[in-house]
């Protein structure tokens, strides 16, 4: 795994090619979008094991800049696709750019050392420090051993660079991955279920690097199987299942398009749950379900401020109001299902 330095980070709309469903853009890269302005570009990929499609005809763009999610079942094919953006694998058909250059190409080479890598997997060599292993990645990367020691600072293993890896936790490893994948400060980042082994306050410290890093312009793809934690984090996202894309878009944008229900949780006393039923019954409402001190009124979202106007003529009976949007988990079954 090596590191590379590509486009500068400018602005750009929420777009990109799809090879199933794109949410909200049009079928190229969206209006007025130059591709050549995507870093990262496959049409086509596929990646075939005898009859196994595990990588059935993907088409992405991922732009400069962008924090690109990529979710999907075990065995969608997320991990294959990775390996082949990489190069580490060859594609069977279609073509793969990163940073302009083709991943089979003799350019390429030059490319890898402006890309950063953090596998599902981390292996590592138990017999060395932190502060060793660091020094082994950065010989293979060609960077200066020097940044072994700001990387460890960053990923908060500062304090354990002297410790046999072997003495280390597995989200001490985890972050000892990542910190080999910042080495030579990459411009283009793959992260592969980055947060798998991490406690809430490192997940936490994660997601404040990947905000960093972002505002530097550098470009993220992550994967994670803990769709509540990318789902306000990530720019867009794609749905892999079976090896193809489903869908891709901003998680509002893919909302938006499975057109789920939205909740309402309305607190009320219990002597105006009538109230609450008579002031929504003419309305285009799926449910009203009472509980306790609770009515939870489902319904689509162009009944939604409906809903709401209808609620606030209660005259103060409302002690309480949330309404809960789709999850992107919600999101993730309607499109894979």
């Amino acid at each position: 795994m090596a590191d590379i330095s590509l486009a500068p980070n400018k602005p750009q709309p929420d777009v990109s090619l799809g090879s199933g469903l794109e949410v909200g853009f049009s079928a190229d890269l969206g209006t007025g979008t130059d591709p050549a302005a995507a870093v990262i570009v496959t049409r086509g990929a596929r990646k075939h094991y005898g009859a196994i499609r595990a990588v059935d005809g993907v088409d992405l763009a991922v732009l400069p800049g962008e924090l690109f999610g990529l979710i999907g079942h075990n065995g969608a094919g997320k991990s294959t696709l990775f390996k082949m953006m990489l190069g580490l694998i060859p594609a069977t058909a279609g073509e793969i750019r990163i940073g302009g250059a083709l991943v089979t190409g003799a350019n390429f080479r030059a490319v890898r050392r402006t890309v950063g890598y953090l596998p599902e997997n981390v292996v590592l060599y138990d017999n060395l420090t932190g502060l060793e292993t660091l020094h082994f990645f950065s010989r293979l990367k060609g960077v200066s051993p020097r940044e072994s020691g700001a990387a460890l600072e960053r990923v908060g293993l500062a304090d354990a660079a002297k410790r046999r890896v072997r003495e280390y936790s597995k989200g001490m490893r985890q972050r000892l991955g990542f910190a080999q994948a910042l080495l030579g400060n990459p411009r283009i980042l793959f992260l592969d279920e980055p947060t798998t082994g991490l406690d809430p306050e490192a997940i936490r410290g994660f997601y404040a690097i990947l905000r960093q890093l972002k505002s530097e312009g550098v470009t993220m793809v992550i994967t994670s199987h803990i769709l509540a934690e990318i789902q306000e984090r990530v720019d867009r996202l794609a749905i892999m299942t079976a090896g193809k894309v489903q869908a891709i878009g901003t998680v509002q944008a893919l909302r938006e398009q499975m057109d789920l229900p939205l909740r309402f949780t309305v607190r009320v006393a219990a002597e105006d749950f009538a109230a609450v039923r008579a002031a929504l019954g003419h309305l285009p409402v799926s449910a009203i379900e009472a509980s306790g001190e609770h009515v939870t009124v489902h319904c689509q979202r162009e009944a939604k401020m409906a809903v709401i106007e209808a609620l606030a003529r209660l005259d103060g009976r409302v002690l309480d109001l949330t309404v809960r949007e789709p999850s992107l988990e919600d999101v993730f079954f309607g499109f894979s299902d």
